[in-house]
């Protein structure tokens, strides 16, 4: 039976803020699961919203009977300026104080970080970045994401947009690639626009006319279809465009990927060799992993934004 110290001793809430679930987690200090539970988002409902995170963290706080520290992972970053919500697809969000709300519901200082961000930080601590120094992390799912950790701690940079990969345009586009496909940012051709879900559909969609979900492409890849394939082919070499680039800026020491498209085992034996030709010198042996905890690595990360 645990002692009334190791009761009382701090635990880390996590908390995923996405667009239709909010997952929390309790994890021990030394980052094993307590308790997690998920309750669905009000969508397009902050004051609901920030009630349904502070509800979420102290239930669990108060099933575990341990005091505990916050951190949310959000689909957007806190303004470094205003100390505002930007870059938000949950829009209800932008412009407003989250994390000091959510602070104030929870009383305690809660610390936020973008979703891409906490996969990253939850990699390098216990995942598959552990033990190296840069950690480049990618979200490959309905959208397309970055995230920066340095030891094990977030990197946001000056402005809160570092590792914002999705919002860079395609590199060294092909003719027939220019200008690319409108982005919601307001701009054409960004990184999003190719190599998410939804890009690999539309992709497949302006090659045949027809209206096939991603993971269907795929599928009918692996079963020879040569239009699917053709297209997987564009998407692993749009991919690899991707992340040469951010080895010319950043060169991390792993590139850890999540998101639905993490679980392609093809992407990790094309995309490494496809990169090194847009490699500057065309040398890079950077490992390219999927994200040893899957789904939760998001969660568990924004537990992790507070240190041992």
């Amino acid at each position: 039976m645990p002692s009334h110290q190791e009761n009382q001793a701090q635990i880390r809430i996590g908390v995923d803020m996405g667009g239709t679930k909010i997952e929390c987690v309790g994890l021990e200090r030394d980052g094993r699961e307590l308790h997690r539970h998920r309750i669905a988002t009000p969508r397009f409902d902050y004051e609901g919203t920030v009630r349904a995170i502070a509800e979420g963290a102290l239930s669990i706080e108060k099933k575990l009977g341990r005091p505990a520290t916050v951190g949310v992972g959000i689909p957007g970053t806190i303004s470094t300026k205003t100390g505002t919500v930007k870059n938000a697809n949950s829009t209800w969000l932008i412009g407003k104080p989250f994390d000091k709300d959510l602070g104030r519901a929870l009383g305690r200082e809660v610390r936020c970080a973008n979703d891409a961000n906490c996969l990253a930080v939850s990699e390098a601590t216990d995942g598959a970045g552990v033990g190296r120094h840069v950690v480049f992390a990618v979200i490959l799912g309905t959208g397309c994401g970055g995230g920066i950790a340095v030891d094990g701690r977030v990197h946001s940079g000056s402005n809160g947009v570092a590792g914002e990969w999705g919002h860079n345009t395609l590199p060294w586009m092909r003719p027939e690639e220019y200008p690319g496909p409108a982005c919601y940012c307001g701009r054409n051709g960004c990184m999003e626009t190719w190599i998410s879900g939804t890009g690999l559909e539309a992709d497949y969609k302006r090659a045949t006319g027809s209206d096939v979900k991603g993971p269907q492409i795929i599928e009918r890849s692996a079963a020879g279809e040569p239009a699917a394939a053709a297209a997987f082919g564009r998407f692993e070499d749009r991919l690899a465009r991707g992340l040469a680039q951010v080895i010319n800026l950043l060169d991390p020491d792993v590139i850890v990927i999540g998101g639905g498209a993490s679980q392609i085992a093809r992407l990790y034996q094309d995309v490494p060799g496809r990169m090194r030709e847009y490699v500057f010198g065309k040398e890079a042996d950077t490992p390219i992993f999927a994200a040893k905890h899957g789904d939760s690595s998001g969660v568990r990360g924004a537990a992790w934004l507070w240190p041992l």
